[in-house]
């Protein structure tokens, strides 16, 4: 059993730290403007929708790498496809492996030897640079990475190298071809920035690389190298790259780390941020590396629209501005152990640190806190971002601790650390105090873990699998506890039991973190495995439990239970004499227990001292506000809050202000038919709006005056935004697009397939709307396909629809894989409908390569699609 972390009340000063371990943020010491180069990611886009321009936005992903426009390497992320969407989320720049353009992993280049398999990438590398020239200002965020990994694959020794030498034992072949083609890419597009050499690790060939690029004026625009083993790596190989340039009389150049980390770090909050503190100390960009699937940003997008817990350490990394300051660890840039980065924004009188990496206890010391900035108290805001699991939503950020300190007569403030969770990262705001309201409550109180190894398991099957990742193991997916329980399956009488603790009688969430994996015999036939839930042998519930792409790959099942004070046996069983049985084969990694009260249940605050700021600036000197300050909004000038919601549905935002003027909402970039917020006076505007499940982009933009907002609230409500449901099979199937009672779990039990492959198979449906207006269209559906892959990458396929409202121009909707289809997830677009009756017209057809006028041959780019449930129809506001 674990306890997770809870911060103490903060101390002033430095003396008499209880624990030797000390993360030291030093605020007097700038290192340089902040960068936010960490938030890159290889092949995490998949096409536009897939993720959400949201989950893009949010998590400020700074660059992407991709395969070549209608490469075969896997399906989607093409690269002249994501450009567009990409950018306009706020992206800087898509590095295009030229590469892909062909198959397999080393590449597949045809050709009898080595001139001939150059010559043919030649007149493919011409047509790629010809396309993105048809880009208009879209082409200026293209960065050309020529080759990849070159020593394994186009000049290495294999089969399908240039001649089987290694460059990196005679580079002369691969330095005149990448001659060749620097050439040859600057000649078509003059203002074109190439990277290079991509190499798998920094060797120390590189060198002579950039020694022969400068004699022969074929100098990267951009250094580029892979590191794939520990963030003390990225340090050390910068700082080592460096002096190569300084030795050689080059640059110095951009640095684009464009594969950092392995499964044992993505999706892990406390893993990641190490690799973040590295990066960002270094001031160079990188991407994370794609190990799984495309199109989830490297196991941080859960479906289209959600977040884990490393989108949302992603989405506090990309909020933070002004300057990087000295962070000290206990154990400098040591792999497994505390580490941190932090900024301070004089403009903001603000600073951020995010940290984690450690189990247990550590003291956060600020020295230097600048009494002209942040006066003699400060107010400290300490958050927890919690793993969930590769394919697990996540909540925002937990909050652990809201207080106002007294800066100590040296200058410093330390806030103890207790209870860490090393999977989690941890964030800590320092803004000036003294002129808030009451800090707020912990955002939950009390929670335990309990890890299924050290449950009791009673029945046939029993499995304990394990030790799973380690820094031993960087290969394998990290597991808490590092070990997991199999046995709930198919045939199986198995048992397992937790024997809990509780403080209170009450209601109590309960997530059960397990995985299934969808391509395995026994999961295949239903999907999602059911196991049967019990405490003290009553209450039965049935749980469906998380599909993944491979077996350890985690998400989590959530529900509630009813305890009294005191000791329970909750069970998950793979039998229920009321229920049923068991279908599939599940393994189960722990149990998160947290009870049910008024933190939980109370509104989401979100304080706009916080948030992402244009224009306006916080304002600490107006008492009564709910945080440590307001944001004062002249017209014109926003505050943005990136909100989750639980699900797709009502909720209210509640928007907090001091008055001083009026404001406008938008919600994920539309402005809202709704009243201005504020007025003269301090108060409070409810509005009701339709929030999509996962990440939610809610900007309050001043109109007139200048409103002194304080926060937004925001709780899940129900009862006036009233969605009105529409099963799929009482529309109008057409052509070969039938009703289907192959998926039980389907709304009633029926769906519509076979719409696709040509607009004449077809769902129509006639929906109406009480007026005039935007509304939300949540569309219930599920997709397995998959293209058969080449290596180790799973390559699901987001089908697409083609969807016209009453006859008008047809918008492209892609959805990602659900895993199995019987598996069925929602999601939610907008559109305008018209008072009275509407008609929707669901096709789809396969979309032609870039030039229209060739197909993908390896069936990457599905002509369906997906199978629909069911349809609902919820206007998006209420005045």
């Amino acid at each position: 059993m674990a306890v997770l972390a809870t911060a103490l009340a903060g101390t002033t000063g430095t003396a008499g730290a209880a624990e030797p371990e000390r993360l030291v943020v030093d605020l007097g010491t700038d290192t340089g403007p902040f960068h936010g180069g960490a938030s890159g990611s290889l092949y995490g886009v998949y096409g536009d929708g897939v993720p959400t321009r949201n989950l893009l936005e949010g998590m400020h992903v700074r660059t992407v790498s991709t395969k070549a426009q209608d490469g075969p390497q896997h399906p989607g992320a093409d690269a002249l496809e994501i450009l567009p969407p990409f950018v306009d989320s706020g992206g800087k720049d898509v590095y295009i492996y030229m590469t892909d353009i062909y198959r397999g992993f080393p590449y597949q280049w045809p050709g009898a030897d080595g001139p001939a398999r150059l010559a043919d990438f030649k007149e493919k590398i011409r047509k790629q640079v010809r396309q993105v020239l048809t880009m208009g200002e879209y082409k200026d965020h293209v960065v050309y990475v020529p080759f990849n990994e070159p020593e394994g694959n186009m000049f290495g020794t294999g089969a399908w190298s240039y001649n089987k030498i290694s460059w990196l034992n005679d580079p002369k072949d691969y330095f005149a071809a990448w001659k060749e083609v620097y050439r040859l890419i600057k000649e078509l597009d003059p203002d074109a920035r190439i990277a290079g050499p991509n190499t798998s690790v920094l060797y120390d060939q590189v060198k002579g690389f950039l020694e022969y690029a400068k004699a022969n004026d074929v100098v990267p625009d951009v250094m580029t190298w892979h590191e794939l083993s520990s963030p003390a790596a990225v340090r050390t190989n910068v700082a080592r790259y460096r002096q190569m340039e300084k030795d050689v009389g080059v640059g110095p150049l951009p640095i684009n780390v464009n594969e950092y980390g392995h499964n044992y770090h993505l999706s892990v909050p406390g893993q990641v941020v190490q690799w973040v503190s590295a990066i960002e100390e270094s001031k160079i960009d990188a991407d994370l590396a794609y190990w799984n699937i495309d199109g989830n940003l490297n196991d941080s997008a859960v479906e289209a629209n959600k977040g884990n817990g490393q989108w949302w350490l992603f989405n506090a990394y990309g909020r933070m501005t002004g300057h990087t300051v000295e962070v000290t660890a206990p154990h400098p840039n040591q792999q497994y152990t505390l580490q941190g980065v932090a900024t301070l924004d004089e403009d903001k009188r603000q600073s951020r640190a995010l940290f984690g990496g450690k189990s247990g206890d550590a003291d956060i010391v600020f020295e230097n806190v600048d009494p002209k900035l942040f006066g003699k108290t400060v107010r400290a805001i300490v958050q927890e971002i919690p793993w969930t699991g590769q394919v697990g939503d996540s909540a925002q950020p937990l909050r652990l601790s809201d207080q106002e300190l007294t800066v100590g007569a040296d200058g410093s403030v330390t806030l103890p650390m207790t209870g860490m969770n090393e999977m989690s990262a941890y964030q800590v705001i320092l803004s000036p105090g003294g002129n808030g309201g009451t800090p707020a409550e912990p955002s939950v109180g009390w929670r335990r873990t309990y890890e299924a190894e050290n449950a009791t398991y009673t029945g046939r099957g029993y499995s304990k699998n394990g030790p799973e990742g380690s820094p031993s193991q960087v290969g394998k997916f990290a597991t808490s506890g590092m070990y997991n329980v199999g046995g709930l399956r198919t045939g199986s009488d198995g048992v397992l039991a937790f024997d809990v603790e509780v403080p209170q009688d009450g209601t109590y969430d309960l997530s059960v973190f397990a995985n299934s994996y969808n391509l395995y015999d026994l999961v295949k036939e239903q999907g999602p495995t059911n196991v049967f839930l019990r405490v003290d042998g009553r209450d039965p519930q049935e749980l469906r439990l998380p599909l993944g792409y491979k077996w350890v790959v985690w998400g989590h099942t959530d529900t509630t239970v009813k305890l009294t004070a005191g000791k329970h046996r909750i069970t998950l069983a793979a039998q229920d004499p009321d229920l049923g049985v068991t279908k599939g084969d599940a393994i189960i990694d722990k149990i998160d227990l947290a009870l049910r009260d008024e933190r939980v249940t109370a509104p989401a605050i979100y304080e706009a001292e916080y948030a992402t700021l244009s224009g306006a600036r916080p304002d600490y000197t107006h008492p009564g506000a709910s945080g440590p300050g307001t944001v004062p909004l002249p017209k014109g000038a926003s505050a943005t809050f990136w909100v989750h919601s639980p699900t797709d549905g009502e909720s209210t935002v509640s928007v907090d202000h001091l008055g001083g003027g009026r404001a406008a909402l938008s919600l994920n970039g539309e402005p809202l038919d709704l009243p201005k917020a504020g007025g003269a006076r301090k108060g409070t505007d409810g509005f009701r709006l339709f929030l999509s499940g996962g990440i939610n982009k809610i900007t309050v933009t001043g109109a007139s005056g200048a409103l002194l907002l304080d926060r937004l609230r925001v709780t899940s409500s129900s009862g006036v935004l009233v969605p009105t449901v529409y099963q799929a099979e009482s529309g109008t199937p057409s052509g070969a697009a039938k009703v289907t009672e192959a998926y039980g779990f389907a709304s009633g039990g029926k769906a519509v397939t076979g719409i696709g492959d040509g607009k004449a198979n077809a769902l129509t449906l006639d929906v109406v709307a009480e007026r005039s207006g935007r509304h939300a269209l949540t569309i219930r559906y599920s997709n397995a396909e998959q293209a058969p892959a080449t290596h180790y990458n799973p390559d699901p396929i987001a089908r697409h629809t083609d969807l016209s409202v009453n006859g008008g121009p047809a918008r492209r909707i892609l959805f990602p894989t659900t895993f199995h289809f019987n598996n069925f997830w929602d999601l939610t677009v907008p559109v305008t409908l018209k008072k009275g009756t509407n008609r929707l017209t669901f096709t789809a057809e396969e979309l032609p390569d870039f030039d229209g006028d060739t197909f993908n041959q390896y069936d990457q780019r599905s002509p369906y699609a997906p199978v629909i449930d069911r349809v609902a129809v919820t206007p998006l506001t209420r005045r």
